[in-house]
């Protein structure tokens, strides 16, 4: 579980205000659970969705979603993660690959997170942040996301990385312009395995 607890460039956890915020949110917690909602209602109320309020800059860092208060899907992931690991509570990350206009392409990641629980082992949980049509929440064990995955080429990653991707960390890292990104949203095009 360890590499579930790091700290890194991204997921900069011991940036002295994610721990004042984080142990801010801990505080008379009666349960890991509980920390773990109050970190997730956090992000998903607090930091807007750059897309959706139009705001810049792009942040990537957890740091820098905390200090700008705003990020895209994956940078609201970023920290949560680290909200969740300076709470010592293990959290990885996830994606979806979903149709951006909703039906056909283009294609996008979407970003999201999966937490380590005590009584329900690994939950995922949605901090893109709620309006029309989306209303993600902390109700273990059934996941509450923000998007149902429609029909093929949509679909759900099943692994945790203890790590950002690297295609969604760079384009956080080279469009600075929230339409610009949304132009070059990352993907991972999704492989079929045919029957024998």
């Amino acid at each position: 579980m360890e590499q579930y607890l790091a700290v890194s460039e991204i997921i900069d956890w011991q940036h002295p205000e994610i721990l004042a915020l984080a142990a801010e949110l801990a505080t008379n917690a009666p349960s890991p659970a509980a920390v773990a909602e109050r970190c997730f209602t956090w992000v998903r109320d607090s930091i807007r969705h750059s897309w959706d309020y139009q705001l810049n800059p792009v942040t990537c860092s957890s740091s820098e979603v905390l200090r700008h208060r705003t990020g895209y899907c994956y940078a609201k992931s970023h920290l949560l993660a680290a909200l969740l690991r300076a709470n010592r509570l293990p959290a990885g990350f996830c994606y979806q690959r979903l149709s951006l206009g909703g039906s056909g392409p283009p294609y996008c990641l979407h970003g999201l997170n999966a937490v380590y629980l005590p009584k329900h082992g690994w939950y995922r949980i949605d901090a893109r942040g709620n309006k029309e049509g989306i209303d993600a929440g902390f109700t273990p064990p059934v996941e509450r996301l923000a998007f149902a995955i429609g029909d093929w080429p949509e679909g759900d990653l099943p692994e945790i990385w203890p790590a950002p991707l690297p295609c969604v960390v760079a384009a956080l890292r080279r469009y600075r312009d929230v339409r610009e990104l949304y132009d070059n949203l990352p993907d991972i095009e999704l492989v079929t395995v045919s029957p024998r």
